[in-house]
C-alpha cells in the first residue's frame, strides 16, 4: 500500500455514510409529529463534482469527458433516478501538488455525491487518498494508473476506462507479428507512463520480443530531441510509446521531421493518435496502436452514439467522450437501483459492481477489482483516421494484483 493511504474495508465505507445518516434521524425523531404534517419533499439535487483537466496539455480530454458524462444524463432527462443533477466544475490542472486540496473542496466544501475524475493519473493518486478517508463514491474516467484498483483498492472507486497495462499488453504480438522484435519504448516519466511500459514488458516479451532501451522524458516536457537522436542512433525494429494529448502530438510530429517515420516503425498506446489526429497533419499516418475504442466501430451501438455526439456537440466523439459517457451509463445503473438513495450505499456499489455496460466500444462487464473487463482493438491511422484492423485481444481484464476486493 502507499504510504498516506488509510485502507478502508466495504463496512468503514459504508459506515461512514450511515453515521451522518443516524445523526439526522435523532433529530428528525424530536420533530416526528411535524414531520408527519409536512408534505414529502422533493428529493435533493444530485451533486456530481467534475474534477478534470480543462488547461493545458490535458485539456480536449477533459472536455470531451464531460460532454459524455452530460449526453448519458441527457438521455434520461437531465436527472438520474429522478434527482435533479447539480454540476460542480474543477480545473484540476494536471498538476499533482494542488489534487489533495481540490478533491478535499468537492468533498468538504461542495459535499458532492461524486467526483468523476480524472485524467492525470498522478492527480487520481491524491483523489483516491481523499475519497478513502471520506467514503466518497468515484469514478475513473480515464486515469489508468494500476495501483487505485491493485493495493489501493477501494469499494467505493470504480473505473470506466481502462488500466494503463491493457492497451500495452496487446501492442506486444502485434509487433512480433511484423517482425519487430527489438524495440525501444519511450513515454513520460510518470506513473501512467511507468505502467504502460508495465504492460508492454509483459505482453512483448512473452511474445518474443526484446527491449532494446527504456527511454523517459521528464512530464510534461515536449522537448524529444534527445530521445529522438538516441534511437536515431540505437537503430531498433520498432519504437514503442505511450503519449497524449498535446505532448502526442509532438511527439508524432518530431518523430517524422527527425526521418525516423519511415526507417523505423512507430507503434503506440491507443492514446498516442486518440483525439488529435485533426492537428497531426501527414505524421500520424501509418502508425499502429492499440486501444478499447475507435470511433469507427461497425455497430449501430456505435454509430447511434457517434450520430447524438456529433450533433449535438459538433465534433467526432473520441475514446475520452465514450469514457464519459459509459462513466454516466455506470452511475446512472447504479441509483437506478436504490432509486436515487445513495444512502443504501451497499446496494449502490452492488448494483455498480454487477454492471454488464452497453457501451459504444462493444458490451463490457465491471471486474473484480472495478476495472472493465473489454476487448482491445488493433488500430492503424488511415486518411486521419483511426481505423480497426482487427481484435488484439478478447475480454482482458486486469489482474488487480494486490487488490481485496478482486
Amino acid at each position: 500500500m502507499r504510504k498516506g493511504f488509510e485502507k478502508l474495508s466495504r463496512r468503514q465505507v459504508l459506515a461512514r455514510g450511515v453515521s451522518v445518516v443516524g445523526a439526522a434521524s435523532g433529530v428528525l425523531g424530536a420533530g416526528h409529529v411535524l414531520a408527519q404534517a409536512a408534505p414529502a419533499a422533493a428529493p435533493a439535487r444530485f451533486k456530481v463534482g467534475l474534477m478534470l483537466p480543462y488547461s493545458g496539455t490535458y485539456a480536449k480530454l477533459g472536455e470531451a469527458i464531460e460532454n459524455g458524462m452530460r449526453m448519458a444524463v441527457a438521455e434520461k432527462g437531465g436527472r438520474l433516478a429522478g434527482r435533479e443533477v447539480e454540476w460542480i466544475k474543477l480545473d484540476d490542472e494536471s498538476e499533482p501538488k494542488k489534487a489533495d486540496a481540490n478533491a478535499r473542496r468537492l468533498v468538504q466544501q461542495d459535499k458532492v455525491d461524486v467526483i468523476v475524475g480524472t485524467v492525470h493519473s498522478g492527480v487520481q493518486m491524491a483523489i483516491q487518498k481523499v475519497v478513502a478517508e471520506s467514503g466518497t463514491l468515484s469514478i475513473i474516467p480515464n486515469a489508468g494508473v494500476h495501483a487505485v484498483t491493485r493495493n489501493a483498492c477501494l469499494p467505493n472507486v470504480f473505473r470506466t476506462s481502462f488500466t494503463m497495462g491493457q492497451p500495452t499488453v496487446a501492442l506486444g504480438q502485434a509487433m512480433i507479428e511484423r517482425k519487430a522484435r527489438r524495440a525501444v519504448w519511450v513515454t513520460w516519466d510518470y506513473p501512467a507512463g511507468a505502467d504502460s511500459l508495465e504492460g508492454f514488458r509483459e505482453g512483448y516479451v512473452k511474445a518474443g520480443g526484446s527491449i532494446v532501451k527504456e527511454l523517459k522524458v521528464p512530464f510534461p516536457s515536449t522537448d524529444f530531441s534527445a530521445v529522438l537522436a538516441e534511437i536515431a542512433q540505437l537503430k531498433p525494429d520498432a519504437v514503442a510509446c505511450f503519449f497524449a494529448g498535446g505532448g502526442a502530438v509532438k511527439f508524432m510530429q518530431d518523430y517524422e521531421k527527425a526521418g525516423l517515420r519511415h526507417r523505423i516503425p512507430l507503434y503506440g498506446s491507443g492514446f498516442l493518435t486518440e483525439g488529435v489526429l485533426g492537428d497531426t497533419g501527414t505524421a500520424a499516418e501509418g502508425i499502429l496502436t492499440t486501444l478499447h475504442y475507435s470511433n469507427l466501430l461497425p455497430s449501430v451501438r456505435n454509430g447511434e452514439f457517434r450520430y447524438t455526439y456529433s450533433r449535438t456537440f459538433r465534433s467526432e466523439p473520441d475514446v475520452y467522450a465514450m469514457q464519459g459517457y459509459d462513466s454516466g451509463l455506470l452511475l446512472r445503473q447504479g441509483l437506478e437501483a436504490v432509486q436515487g438513495d445513495t444512502g443504501k450505499r451497499e446496494q449502490l456499489y452492488g448494483a455498480m459492481e454487477a454492471a454488464v455496460i452497453d457501451s459504444p466500444r462493444g458490451q463490457w462487464r465491471m471486474g473484480k477489482a472495478h476495472n472493465p473487463v473489454q476487448d482491445i482493438y488493433l488500430r492503424t491511422v488511415a486518411n486521419g483516421e483511426n481505423r480497426i484492423i482487427g481484435v488484439a485481444a478478447k475480454a482482458l481484464e486486469d489482474s488487480g494484483a494486490g487488490c481485496k476486493l478482486a
